[in-house]
């Protein structure tokens, strides 16, 4: 392969594609991730199309069309971004595009809510005992 990386081999992991010949800061017209506010949209923010945005589908063009189509369930922005295999700014830029529009609905998690520990250690174990590819367990070490 061109980074000197050998191909993949019959199981080995499956190719993501090729990446996007549009650069990003063409998909956003150079803006960068700034609300109007001056703050991003936080990764974990969870957008979710409205009935106007799903009935503009058929007007949308490219990434737009697809941020809204892939929002039919909430998704997070990070989600969102990992889906369309689009830049995290991008998809910020275009989601509050879009929420401007009236096409999408952002619910943004209270960050003054006091976060428990405890669930984050749950997340981890359960992440943990997941069986890899072969078969074992991460905590089983």
């Amino acid at each position: 392969m061109a980074d000197g990386a050998p191909p993949p081999g019959p199981g080995g992991p499956e190719p993501v594609g090729q990446a996007s010949a549009v650069r990003p800061f063409l998909l956003t017209a150079g803006r960068v991730a700034d609300c109007s506010d001056g703050r991003s949209l936080p990764l974990e923010a969870q957008v979710v199309a409205t009935a106007e945005g799903i009935d503009a589908l058929g007007r949308l063009a490219f990434e737009r069309h697809d941020i809204v189509a892939v929002c039919r369930l909430p998704q997070s922005v990070a989600e969102i971004a990992a889906r369309l295999r689009l830049h995290l700014n991008v998809v910020r830029v275009l989601a509050e595009d879009l929420r401007a529009a009236g096409q999408l609905t952002v619910h943004v998690p209270d960050s003054g809510v006091v976060q428990d520990a405890s669930v984050l250690r749950r997340v981890i174990e359960g992440l943990r005992a997941i069986p890899d590819a072969r078969g074992v367990r991460s905590d089983s070490d």
